[in-house]
């Protein structure tokens, strides 16, 4: 099937020659075309261009069929990628946001058994299929939302047996869902009670038997440690890190959430894909970065709930680095996929321009899921992940409506959904 969009008002982050990710001054351009048109063949994006260049006697092959959608006063953009989420999880943790607004911290409600150790005890009750049924109402939800691409993270399970079952789910969503699945081996998350008295021996499980398991039946693309104050140290990082290299996974890292832990360093030195949450991050972080294939991933939703410092966007972005944005969806600390929301809290808490937000969530955010050559822009030959807007009156409205919903129609691989 072949799909032409046609009298676009504006067809956002096109590209003729692609790029990995944009980075420093660079991430102020947009590339948009106005008075567009899209063409859709199959999964994939065949041409696009103005209006003028349309020929107006143009027709598909006979073996096709065509379907024309008229998007006068729309705007199209690339389907959204969120690199980082834990949205496989059993239930909520209401109870805990309570908490918070009473007065106790994050760190605090962990120290209780709340935090990621409740979600794990949650988890661990919870069968595979109750698991994969709670977990695709959230993906329904952030395809409705624009999400074209979502990495998905274990780490609530914190047994081999239960990070096993999340993997083996997030494989089933992968195998059912329109959308791009990536899966991250996060069973560094957190230190079980079991092993509180005995870090290292929780480590060596992760090293010597999750790891060799999660490689053996491919459930993985990547892997992940949560290196921060109160979670694992650098030189635990490191040893989870190089056991997930000797079985070819290249690690994303939690870093600086809650204190200049480390993590982005040790996160560069073992070529991490990205360093995420960095909220205590500062010149010596920046200069680490600089110059590597390593990318900021920056989750403003996670810092707005739990009241955290911002993490330094515009200082960044001043230096030159490459900044992706994502939703860090998960119970605790941002219960929500929402995209569009992520954009307006990066213009309104980290200062980013929106020309800075849409490549934070498309471009780069695709760089920083390993899918550079097939999503986050309008490229011809990559996957056909768009979505339609409602009629607006630029694209800076987009971040700037934060409570609106201004999604009208949404193709992923082609199709209409």
């Amino acid at each position: 099937m072949s799909i032409l969009i046609k009298n676009i008002k504006g067809l956002i982050q096109t590209e003729n020659i692609p790029q990995n990710m944009v980075a420093g001054g660079e991430m102020s351009l947009l590339n948009t075309i106005y008075d567009a048109f899209l063409l859709i063949e199959d999964e994939f994006i065949r041409d696009f261009g103005s209006m003028n260049e349309l020929s107006p006697d143009f027709k598909i092959p006979e073996d096709k069929s065509l379907a024309i959608l008229d998007a006068s006063g729309k705007y199209v953009f690339p389907s959204f990628c969120d690199p980082h989420t834990h949205l496989v999880h059993s239930g909520t943790r209401e109870a805990e946001f309570t908490d918070r607004i009473r007065g106790l911290s994050y760190e605090e409600i962990a120290k209780r058994g709340g935090g990621i150790l409740n979600s794990a005890k949650k988890l661990q009750e919870t069968h595979a299929d109750e698991l994969f049924y709670q977990s695709m109402i959230r993906i329904k939800e952030i395809i409705s939302l624009g999400t074209g691409a979502v990495e998905i993270k274990s780490g609530y399970g914190l047994t081999t047996d239960d990070e096993i079952k999340m993997l083996r789910v997030i494989r089933r969503i992968k195998e059912t869902v329109p959308i791009e699945v990536k899966a991250t081996f996060l069973g560094a998350h957190a230190v079980p009670d079991k092993y509180k008295d005995n870090r290292g021996e929780y480590i060596n499980l992760v090293i010597n038997e999750m790891i060799p398991i999660v490689a053996s039946e491919e459930l993985a693309d990547y892997i992940d440690v949560f290196c921060d104050r109160g979670f694992f140290t650098v030189d635990e990082t490191e040893k989870i890190l190089m056991t997930g290299l000797k079985y070819g996974l290249r690690s994303k890292i939690h870093a600086n959430e809650f204190d200049f832990s480390g993590g982005v360093q040790v996160g560069v030195k073992y070529n991490s894909l990205s360093v995420d949450h960095l909220e205590h991050s500062d010149e010596d972080e920046i200069e680490a970065l600089l110059r590597t294939e390593t990318m900021p991933t920056l989750l403003p939703g996670s810092a707005f709930f739990l009241g955290l410092p911002d993490p330094p966007a515009r200082k960044m972005i001043n230096a030159g680095l490459p900044v992706a944005l994502a939703s860090d969806y998960n119970p605790g600390s941002s219960p929500s996929g929402n995209m569009k929301l992520i954009m307006s809290l990066a213009c309104i808490r980290l200062k980013m321009l929106p020309e800075e937000v849409i490549n934070a969530v498309t471009i780069n955010s695709a760089y920083a899921m390993g899918l550079s050559e097939t999503h986050g822009s309008i490229a011809r030959g990559k996957v056909a992940n768009v979505f339609i807007t409602k009629e607006m009156p630029s694209y800076e409205f987009f971040p700037y409506a934060f409570g609106s919903s201004l999604i009208e129609t949404i193709i992923l691989k082609g199709k209409i959904l």
